[in-house]
């Protein structure tokens, strides 16, 4: 088994990354990447890895979605008392992972987490599918269910109990963070392992320091 693993290969041909012809904004460049991404019809185009630190700085990590880049920030949605919101409230340092396979890119973010405002929370929820709204009352997300058939009578219950409101309210405990970034990394696959690594570095002044790495 072990042999059949380290004999995966793969080639990266598709394209290359030079420090001239990417943006001087890193977060300008990420959209730049991510419309790319998109136009590629990849699945799950915005899916990424959030990775946190919990109380005995042991490492976790999870996809989850991102639903929007606003002033610079990566902003994403969840359950506050999940393991992932616990974590974050105990270290606001998190990383964020994109991987698009069909690209041969990857873009890994740094930085600082905090919650967006009740409102803007608020205004998100309102957006979901209401089968995404009742969800987020059911869920008591990480925590221990007893089996499958918990979770379904919870939805049932809360089906019945929102069936009359035309507008379901938002938990107090769901809502959504904002990721700022202090250093964004691109990485373009490229031939023998000799991989394109631009990387920005946000300065004192507020300027962004941009470097190419090592593969």
């Amino acid at each position: 088994m072990q042999k059949d693993i380290a004999s995966i290969r793969e080639e990266y041909l598709l394209s290359e990354l030079d420090e001239s012809e990417v943006l001087a904004n890193p977060v300008e460049q990420f959209e730049n990447w991510f419309n790319q991404a998109i136009q590629s019809k990849i699945v799950d185009v915005n899916a990424m890895t959030l990775c946190t630190v919990d109380q005995h700085n042991i490492p976790n990590g999870r996809n989850v979605l991102l639903k929007g880049i606003e002033n610079n920030e990566f902003r994403f949605f969840t359950n506050y008392n999940s393991q992932k919101g616990k974590e974050i409230l105990v270290n606001p340092h998190v990383t964020l992972v994109f991987y698009w396979k069909e690209l041969q890119r990857q873009v890994r973010i740094r930085g600082s987490v905090q919650k967006i405002s009740e409102e803007e929370s608020i205004e998100y929820f309102q957006s979901r599918p209401r089968e995404s709204q009742i969800g987020a009352w059911v869920s008591h997300q990480s925590e221990i269910l007893s089996d499958r058939k918990e979770l379904e009578n919870k939805t049932k219950k809360f089906e019945l109990e929102f069936k009359q409101l035309e507008q379901i309210p938002k938990p107090d405990y769901w809502g959504g963070f904002a990721v700022s970034p202090i250093y964004i990394e691109f990485w373009q696959g490229r031939a023998s392992r000799l991989h394109d690594r631009i990387c920005y570095s946000l300065q004192n002044d507020g300027t962004w320091k941009k470097n190419r790495l090592s593969p």
